[in-house]
């Protein structure tokens, strides 16, 4: 017998939740497991509510009343699923389901939280859980992470499903490439599978209640899960049939893991967001599936604020790179925010978020929420890729044969020493060939089979027909990696090839001979084939030369002009200036921007006319001057969100909301100096607040502390 918890809603209220949320905007949201409290209200458009227990009813009520457009959201491959593992739910327990290493460790996060094969039983529970949430007026699920770690591999449940999907005996992944391989290849398969049916599932149950169930995965990136030694679906996901899209994992804990360049291993948290950023894009772009950014103020391992303030300007910067995306996670977990204690550099003490931090947070989440795309692009050459593909997390765990590819080297070797070079470089999915728009506007695509393995034949087939169409293709490697042997494609059935590159080869009718660095023409394009692994180019200082110069070369043959070497990057948003100076470049130099700004990384919300950059640091501006104050009042930065914008003759009122007890400020643009200003609690009681007029910008700073239940502003000038 199930032994859950059921809660009943009365089939007309939930219709009439339903439908009164149907129309509600998704342009930004969080995620929160604790309910509703005034403290951490962030005023985004979707509150994710996490976690399936006794109080998920309840907790959804709570977001639902104060004007949410409520979601569901919860870990695939990790959870709170004890009902599940003690036996409640059905009877039986399923502790042989839990992912085990080699020793006989299970791995876990947290106490009776095993990390999951997903087995049969385990997607049938899943389902259930999906229901529950339909059944509560949700209609938008989002599971996250699926996740099997490389080092797992050795339970009973995992060998089971190892026969049946190879239809032949369990081969330890320690003891081979081989078994290394396909031991990778079914964790890829079994959350694929798992995410198929239970995604399908939620689907026909929701026709069958006349409401359209949206599915997502939210997900860390392939070059983060690749480091980490994490085996998931990734791109895969991104055809499949009723998966909707992503939200891109990425923040501080991801990406400051450390990388390699100029023979310096360090964090560069900057440029590894950027990548991931460009990454998750890549899988999604040509397949038109929508994808939310998320960034993170604090991060899970505990640090100073601080830190977390610096990597939060890094991240929240490389996100907004990507005009084109538009959708936001602003945050996870708010209450941990506005909750937590953490240290300061000079103080051991654990601190609550200071009250500049909070304002200067909220002054970003909140742009966050009329963040416009753009048709502007970074500034920079353009039109270089960096081939990338699933099969990166299949060699990671295990090392075999002495062969390592420390901290991914093999990938960043060949796109850290052009990103740092100022090239906005992005990330090509090899799973996304078949579809036109992946390499329409790619001149210049660098690759390898060092770090990765093309799981068909058809990748190879597609890159040679680019190449043929006028390509310029850059292949790095000296294919000597135990990887190259394992049991695929390329040396089964009628082929008998020792190198998925060899296939490449042949169908770029390229004979490769002794050279260390050959070019070679085909059709309207080139081949440009360096006998060296592209880790070589970021472990020793100064080895990045090759890539450099053969991009070089390629850039010119397809746009008549040599590489573009910068320190920085700008982009143009709307009315918003964003901009990243990064370091270890020859040209060491801050970058300044002339103009009138209100400065958003600054919770003063100064109004500057030039903003000086330092290597290594991040900005992100309003141009006051992209808007005429003569065409009305409008708020153009706070730390709040602002509903029931009221415009009068000689008068503007709003409602202000954000966490109660944070300190609001907030530049609004007038026509006139304010004569009169009124600050009101819903209540109508009187909020003390103070003010300035800039008649340079023709706004009004004006400070209160805010209330989740609205504070009312009006002007007259």
């Amino acid at each position: 017998m199930k032994n859950h918890l059921w809660y009943c809603f009365a089939a007309a209220g939930m219709f009439a939740a339903t439908a009164a949320h149907a129309q509600l905007p998704e342009k930004t949201s969080f995620q929160a497991s604790a309910p509703w409290r005034a403290a951490y209200d962030v005023r985004s458009d979707i509150a994710m509510v996490y976690g399936m227990d006794s109080t998920f009813e309840q907790r959804v009520a709570g977001y639902r009343e104060r004007g949410y457009n409520v979601q569901f959201m919860t870990g695939v491959a990790w959870g709170e699923y004890k009902d599940y593992f003690r036996g409640q739910y059905d009877g039986k327990t399923h502790w042989e389901e839990s992912q085990t290493q080699r020793n006989g460790d299970v791995i876990g996060h947290g106490k009776e939280i095993p990390y999951v094969v997903p087995t049969d039983s385990y997607i049938a529970y899943f389902k259930h859980l999906v229901r529950r949430a339909i059944d509560a007026g949700i209609t938008t699920i989002y599971l996250e992470e699926p996740e099997f770690w490389a080092r797992a591999g050795y339970s009973s449940a995992f060998k089971s499903e190892w026969q049946k999907y190879y239809g032949f005996a369990w081969m330890p992944q320690h003891e081979s490439p081989e078994a290394t391989y396909l031991s990778s290849k079914l964790k890829y398969h079994l959350y694929f599978k798992a995410l198929k049916e239970i995604f399908s599932d939620a689907k026909k149950y929701g026709d069958s209640l006349h409401k359209p169930v949206h599915c997502y995965v939210p997900t860390h990136s392939l070059l983060n899960y690749s480091s980490w030694q994490i085996v998931s679906p990734e791109a895969s996901l991104a055809s499949l049939q009723g998966m909707d899209g992503y939200i891109a994992q990425v923040w501080t804990g991801t990406a400051r893991e450390p990388n390699y360049y100029n023979g310096i291993k360090k964090e560069r948290v900057f440029e590894t967001a950027f990548l991931e950023y460009g990454s998750m894009l890549s899988m999604t772009a040509p397949t038109k599936r929508r994808v939310y950014f998320l960034t993170d103020p604090i991060e899970d391992w505990p640090r100073t604020w601080d830190d977390y303030r610096k990597n939060y300007e890094a991240t929240f910067t490389a996100e907004l790179l990507y005009p084109e995306v538009t959708h936001f996670e602003v945050m996870p977990w708010p209450n941990r925010i506005y909750l937590g204690k953490f240290k300061l550099e000079n103080n051991p003490q654990p601190q609550p978020i200071s009250p500049d931090y909070a304002t200067q947070m909220q002054v970003m989440v909140n742009a966050l929420n009329t963040m416009p795309a753009s048709g502007n692009t970074l500034n920079g050459t353009k039109g270089i890729g960096v081939l990338a593909g699933n099969s990166m997390m299949f060699q990671r765990f295990p090392a075999h044969d002495n062969y390592q590819d420390p901290q991914l080297s093999n990938f960043y070797g060949m796109i850290l020493p052009l990103l740092k070079k100022g090239v906005p470089v992005e990330t090509v999915h090899m799973e996304n060939l078949g579809y036109a728009a992946t390499l329409q506007h790619i001149q210049v695509l660098v690759m390898s089979y060092a770090n990765m393995k093309p799981l068909s034949p058809d990748v190879n087939v597609q890159l040679a027909q680019w190449v043929k169409n006028g390509g310029e293709l850059i292949y790095f490697g000296r294919d000597n990696d135990p990887f190259q042997q394992v049991r695929e494609w390329w040396n089964t059935g009628d082929n008998h090839y020792t190198a998925p590159s060899q296939h490449l080869f042949q169908q770029l009718q390229v004979k490769p001979g002794n050279d260390s660095v050959a070019s070679y023409s085909y059709g309207k394009g080139h081949v440009y084939l360096v006998r060296k692994d592209p880790k070589e180019l970021v472990l020793t200082p100064g080895a990045d030369n090759i890539l450099l110069t053969t991009a070089n070369t390629a850039v010119q043959r397809t746009q008549h002009h040599t590489l573009q070497y910068k320190n920085n990057f700008v982009l143009r948003r709307g009315p918003y200036v964003i901009a990243a100076v990064m370091d270890e470049t020859a040209q060491d130099s801050s970058l300044t921007l002339h103009g009138r700004f209100i400065d958003l990384f600054d919770p003063a919300l100064p109004v500057v006319e030039q903003k000086n950059i330092q290597p290594n640091t991040q900005a992100f501006l309003y141009d006051v001057q992209t808007r005429n104050a003569a065409k009305g009042p409008a708020v153009l930065a706070s730390a709040c969100r602002v509903y029931e914008e009221k415009t009068g003759r000689g008068s503007y009122a709003f409602v202000a909301k954000s966490p109660t007890g944070t300190n609001n400020v907030m530049r609004i643009q007038l026509p006139a100096e304010a004569k009169e200003v009124t600050v009101t609690n819903a209540a109508g009681t009187s909020v003390a607040s103070t003010h300035e007029w800039d008649a340079a910008s023709h706004t009004l700073l004006l400070r209160f502390v805010n209330d989740a239940d609205g504070v009312k502003v009006e002007v007259r000038w």
